[in-house]
């Protein structure tokens, strides 16, 4: 079975059997066709860790879609936007103004631009000059969760901090990129693989034009959570049958993190169970 699998089977059964419930409390979600509040089955302060070298960290138990993770990847690290209508799903619709907007959040974070010793810069050319020219720094960080503007975010971001933090193992002359991806908030069965995927994307994509290797994704949660109307889902999805790993790679042909595209990643061999349709959704 593939590594994703293992932990994403031993995180959810943690939860349901050690997690608290918020049934009864003042919660902010709704579930979107009935409008009554959606409560969960939490843990706090999950962590898993992956490693890319070993192999892609996408779950068997059911398909990720892959490109369309990727994609959205894309609209907030590399096109830096805050506009549905730059993203060709339809995932950010229910958080979108008449204009298409999600206000001051995701993308717009990232592409601000602030002042440094070495000129201006947005986070994530900030992120590529540091692994470039001083690879060993320990400040190497992004983090879209700016209070000043949570006031203008139609949705607060849940995956809101990247660290990158660059290794070397003997023997290896080239250098070894890891992170680890904060998280104040994830909605296990609808979104847990789907975010990391896409950041397992984005380490291998800034290794790639870094001219390193990836390593380590860690993967922090705050709060790890599985709905009430989505207990029994979690419960028939970890008792699947479980299969390897994709193979995935990367175009290596691209060594501009603005080149790339949905078409440059290749998967194959990915054999999965079944999709799960109509997963109700709480907004």
């Amino acid at each position: 079975m593939s590594y994703a699998d293992k932990v994403f089977k031993g995180m959810c059964r943690d939860i349901l059997d050690n997690g608290v419930s918020t049934e009864g409390e003042k919660v902010r979600p709704v579930w979107e066709d009935t409008n009554e509040s959606a409560y969960t089955i939490k843990k706090f302060g999950v962590v898993n860790r992956y490693d890319l070298r070993k192999e892609f960290p996408a779950l068997t138990l059911r398909r990720t879609a892959l490109k369309s993770a990727f994609d959205e990847l894309l609209w907030i690290w590399q096109k830096k936007s805050n506009n549905v209508h730059d993203l060709n799903s339809h995932i950010w619709d229910a958080w979108a103004d008449e204009d298409g907007s999600i206000g001051k959040a995701y993308g717009y974070q990232l592409g601000v631009k602030h002042q440094y010793k070495e000129g201006e810069m947005d986070q994530v050319d900030r992120v590529i000059y540091d692994l470039k020219n001083n690879p060993y720094s320990r400040r190497i960080m992004t983090n879209i969760y700016v209070h000043q503007d949570l006031h203008e975010m139609n949705l607060y971001p849940c995956a809101y901090s990247m660290t990158f933090n660059v290794t070397q193992t003997p023997g290896n002359d080239k250098l070894t990129l890891n992170a680890i991806l904060n998280q104040r908030s994830q909605d296990i069965l609808a979104a847990n693989n789907w975010n990391v995927c896409q950041y397992a994307l984005l380490l291998m994509m800034m290794a790639q034009v870094c001219d390193m290797e990836p390593g380590e994704l860690v993967h922090v949660i705050a709060d790890a959570h599985i709905y009430d109307r989505h207990v029994d889902l979690v419960r028939e999805l970890i008792q699947r049958e479980q299969h390897p790993a994709p193979k995935f790679s990367l175009n290596p042909d691209v060594k501009d993190f603005y080149q790339f595209t949905t078409d440059d990643i290749t998967i194959t061999d990915y054999v999965t169970g079944p999709q799960i349709k109509n997963i109700p959704v709480a907004i």
